[in-house]
Parts: structure tokens; sequence; C-alpha cells
């Protein structure tokens, strides 16, 4: 059976990296480190994961936000013939500047207002780094990390200044079984020490057999909606269902009602597009407040979407025998109307996962492209997407970092990765002057 990228892991603490692509792919020059940068290179100390924290206690709920009903972002996916690949140049163009320790396979990374960043780690601790090292927030409770699952999407409510909400997507249920997919609100506390109030936003998202394929990925859009990726969970009919949440861009409020502008006619009133087979990523262009997806392909065809409401981007898994079929292409020719990836990897895949777009001019020529942190390929990926297709891409650090879950670009300006591993590092790079 065809595994997913994300399968793809070392299985023991400190155990190896998984291999890199073909050696047909270009082997990169190795990062090179300046003294007085590696000096600044920082070793966080704090609890592991099995530590035991406060009892979050349970503090007043704070008024709901009133829910935007803005339009949605304006966007024009090409339904023309799908584009060519950009071939990637590799250069080394960053330079290492803080590294923080001890974290177990983190998933996402939000900056606080306060100068703190929160940190999921997919088996179910919620850390922050806090001057520059580690500290357990949370275990958060039902979550259980099994197969591709476990704690992984985050995000911060507009109004987290004042009433301190943050959203958590993670495989949920009880003594090692999973019961499904959900988006749960939480208080964290002033002093990053608990969290409290948990309220479920959004049930019910099929974990599916083996729990792989499980989307998971958070964000609160320019339009004030909670959009959260899911995956087809291994589940044949479901990302051409619309009314199926497996296989699907979710847009709801904050309260998980379904949001204004969604299609509707027959779809669940939360789903905005289908045909969706493990989105690792969703993120808003800033020029145009665009919505982008990244989403893991089969052996063949990793894909970058810009969506669309309504939109249907072409994954059916439907085999014969309703087996599920899993080398189907991503975008199926039987599908009328699917649209076509801003960027597809071809054969074989790399396994693209969070992506960030780097918004500060200190990437000079790289500014306003989009981050993508690579699994399988263990590399950095920068892509210009000025439209609805990938102009050129540029591949960074190839090798040097391994497995990447995740590229944040900090208010800094500076990138923050998070290493896909059991004995895991946040690293900070800065672009090379």
């Amino acid at each position: 059976m065809q595994r997913s990228n994300a399968d793809r892991r070392p299985t023991g603490r400190g155990a190896a990296t998984a291999a890199t692509g073909p050696a047909a792919r270009p082997t990169a020059t190795r990062l090179t480190v300046p003294v007085a940068t590696a000096a600044l290179l920082l070793s966080g100390c704090s609890a592991g994961v099995g530590s035991t924290v406060p009892t979050p206690t349970g503090a007043t709920a704070a008024a709901t936000p009133s829910a935007t009903t803005s339009a949605l972002p304006a966007t024009s996916p090409s339904s023309a013939p799908a584009p060519s690949t950009p071939a990637p140049r590799e250069i080394s163009g960053v330079d290492l500047a803080g590294r923080v320790t001890g974290f177990s396979h983190p998933w996402e990374l939000r900056f606080l207002p306060e100068g703190a960043a929160l940190v999921t780690e997919r088996p179910g601790t919620l850390s922050a780094i806090v001057d520059d090292r580690r500290q357990v927030v949370a275990e958060v409770p039902g979550v259980v990390a099994q197969g591709e699952g476990g704690l992984m999407g985050l995000a911060l409510d507009p109004g987290f200044a004042s009433n301190r909400r943050i959203y958590l997507c993670h495989a949920f249920g009880a003594s090692g079984s999973v019961r499904d997919v959900r988006v749960v609100r939480y208080r964290l506390a002033e002093d990053l020490r608990g969290i409290s109030d948990p309220t479920p936003v959004v049930t019910g998202i099929p974990a599916g057999a083996g729990n792989r394929h499980l989307g998971c990925r958070l964000e609160v859009g320019p339009d004030g909606m909670l959009w959260v990726t899911t995956g087809d969970a291994v589940q044949p009919t479901a990302p051409q269902d619309p009314r199926s949440l497996a296989g699907k861009v979710l847009r709801v409020t904050l309260d998980g009602d379904p949001a204004p502008g969604n299609p509707g006619d027959g779809w669940d009133p939360r789903v905005l597009s289908i045909g969706h087979r493990n989105a690792q990523a969703l993120v808003f262009r800033p020029d145009d407040d665009a919505a982008v997806e990244v989403e893991h392909g089969t052996g063949c065809d990793d894909e970058v979407n810009v969506l669309a409401p309504g939109g249907n981007y072409g994954w059916d898994p439907r085999g014969p025998g309703g087996r599920y079929a899993e080398q189907a292409p991503m975008t199926s020719p039987d599908i009328p109307g699917a649209r076509t990836a801003a960027w597809s990897s071809g054969c074989p895949t790399i396994a693209p996962s969070g992506a960030s777009f780097l918004t500060d001019p200190g990437w000079g020529q790289w500014q306003g492209w989009l981050a993508v942190a690579v699994l399988k390929d263990q590399e950095l990926v920068l892509m210009d997407l000025p439209g609805d297709q990938v102009r050129s891409t540029q591949t960074l650090l190839r090798g040097e970092l391994g497995r990447l879950r995740m590229a944040r670009e900090a208010p800094d300006g500076s990138l923050w990765l998070l290493q896909d591993a059991d004995d895991a590092s946040v690293v900070r790079v800065v672009p090379r002057p």
C-alpha cells in the first residue's frame, strides 16, 4: 500500500532522519554558519513532554467577539491545463540565528503579543518558548497521538490580547482510541502555565482507519473567519461528497457556525471547497488576501492551490469495487471543472508542509514569496506566487536541518522552522546579508 508522505518519519528517539529524495535531485551546498552567528545558538532546557503541569483552573469565559461578515478574499484560480513545474534552483542564502531544543514532533507555532511563542507537539503537549527556552504550558486533554494524528493545528483569536483565546485542532478520543478530529477553543493562562474553558468549535471530522490524512491546519482569515483544513481520512467517497467534512477546507465563525458566503446548496454549510487529499498548510497572501493551500500528493504531485469558494480541487480516490485508490491522480480528469494546481511537484513527491509568506523587506528578492517547509526532501522551498501560478522556485537548506514541518515568519522578519523528529528543535534563520 502506498503510504502518505507524512508517514515517512524516523521511529525512535534520536533516530536518523528519513532519507532524502532520489539521487537525481541536486545536492545542496552545506549551510555555513558564521562564528558570530554560531555563538547565538541557544539550547532550551525545560521539563520533558511527560512532565506534570498544574491543573488549569476554570476562568470565566470572555464574551465571544462579534463575527464579521466581510466578503471572501477575491480569488480566480485558473481552470486551464496544469502549469509546468518550475525547475528549482538550489542556493544557500540564510544563516542560523537561534535554536531552542527539547520538542517532540512540533507541528505548529504562533507568536504571542507579549513576545513568547506557542508550539503544539503532536504527542499532546502545548509548549511555549519563553526567554529562548521550552516551557510546558499544558498536556491537552483528549488528544490521541496515533498514526498521523495527535495535537496539530493552532490559531490565535483576533481578540487574543484581551480574551486569551486559542484554537487547537487534534485527534480526539479516550483510552488510545480516536473518536474524531476536532477544533477546540481554550483560554490561555497569562503566565503560560495552563489552559482552561474548553469549548468544542468543530467536531465530527472523520479520522478514518489508521488515523491517516487528517489535515488539521488552522488559520483565522482576513475575513475574521476560522479556516480549517481536513484530510480525506483515507475514505474513498469523502473528498467528493460535499456533505462530508473529510477532504475539505472548512470556513466557520469563531464559534463554529457556518460562515456567511460559503457555497451551501446541498453542501455542508461549513464547507468552502472540496476534493482535497491531505492539506498541510493554509496561508493568506498579503497582497490580495488570497487563500493558498499546500497539499500532500500520492507518489506524484504534491500541490499548491489558490482557493476559491465552491472550488473542486479534483482528488477522487474512488477505486474499483469502492476501494480507496492510493494512486489516483491528484486532479481527476473525470471531474468537470476541477481546478488545476498553482504548482505541482511532479514525480516523486517531496512532502511540503507548513508555509508562511515572507513579508519583511530584509528578505530582499524573496520578499512576498511563499516559504514552504518540506518533510521528505528535508528542505525549505521558496515559491514566487504572484497570481494563480507559481512563477519560480528556489531551494534552501536541503539536508541541513532534517525533516521540516513548519515555516513561520516572526514579527522581526526572521523565519522559524520546526523540525519533525522525536528530539526536535525550533530553529530560527535569517536572510544572509
